[in-house]
């Protein structure tokens, strides 16, 4: 199975140009895909529903939309855009397979003064894929503090080890006569992380490395899948700065729970996309 990690800026690319063909012609083959900063009603790309788009473009696969972030739009005096536009901001995530349920998990936010806060989202997909149901995960997270970041990993964790208890969005379905949904305990975490490896951040949530030993995988602990398979290398990156591109970091990531590091078989970064200002980060698990 080939997954696929896209920070998509609203559609537009390194050139200032909003292109969705581009960006869909870049995850060709993925059979599972995570995007991040997909938009409803965002004046910036005329108010484009870039979800129902995006599908388009994946006539084979299942979608869902989780908007984080909802706020209303005035209509236009001419219109457009009509009466009852809403902004949304959020996570995507198409499946060649069924799609059993999903939901959207809001992280944890301070209220900012100066610098914009959107309201941030995990978005949670049970899927039945020919290898059993698991669960993907599409991330994003804050850009601004790393502070923020580490209560929204907590935060995620908390959720993501805690749900064969707690089930996913809805439990005891059979009152409604709906088949009760399967509890996956393995999962795949994709997403823009806005931090870079072996940051505070990105300890808190894969676990700080041991002198020696190195990373030793632990039940409850996700596994980063680029470094597991040995695939960083001094420069990895993810994300350039459209405006200087000399300016990169790594900041895209697929983690996997530990039923599944042992099912990876490959991992690269795809860096000569150009459809966004972020990388599509690819990871392949075998069966």
């Amino acid at each position: 199975m080939k997954f696929a990690s896209y920070n998509i800026q609203y559609g537009f690319g390194l050139d200032g140009i909003y292109d969705l063909g581009r960006i869909a012609d870049n995850l060709d083959g993925a059979d599972i895909i995570a995007l991040q900063e997909v938009t409803r009603g965002f004046s910036r790309n005329d108010f484009s529903d870039m979800a129902a788009d995006l599908a388009a473009f994946f006539p084979n696969h299942f979608w869902v939309y989780g908007p984080a972030c909802d706020l209303h739009v005035d209509a236009g005096d001419e219109g457009f855009p009509p009466r009852g536009t809403r902004f949304q901001f959020g996570n995507m995530i198409l499946s060649r397979w069924p799609i059993l349920s999903a939901r959207t998990l809001l992280l944890p936010r301070s209220r900012t003064v100066s610098k914009i806060n959107l309201q941030r989202g995990a978005s949670e997909a049970v899927i039945d894929t020919p290898e059993g149901a698991f669960r993907v995960y599409s991330v994003h997270l804050d850009h601004v503090s790393p502070d923020e970041r580490i209560r929204q990993l907590a935060y995620l964790n908390e959720r993501i080890n805690a749900f064969p208890f707690e089930g996913g969005c809805v439990t005891g379905a059979s009152e409604f006569e709906i088949a009760d949904l399967p509890l996956p305990e393995d999962y795949v975490i994709l997403g823009d992380f806005n931090m870079v490896p072996e940051s505070p951040e990105y300890c808190s949530f894969a676990g700080t490395r041991e002198g020696y030993y190195g990373r030793v995988p632990r039940i409850g602990t996700p596994v980063d899948a680029l470094a597991a398979l040995e695939g960083y290398a001094p420069a990895s990156y993810s994300w350039v700065d459209p405006k200087n591109h000399g300016k990169r970091m790594h900041l895209d990531y697929c983690f996997v729970s530990c039923g599944l590091h042992g099912r990876l078989k490959s991992a690269h970064v795809d860096t000569a996309s150009v459809g966004s200002d972020h990388f599509p980060v690819w990871v392949e698990i075998g069966g």
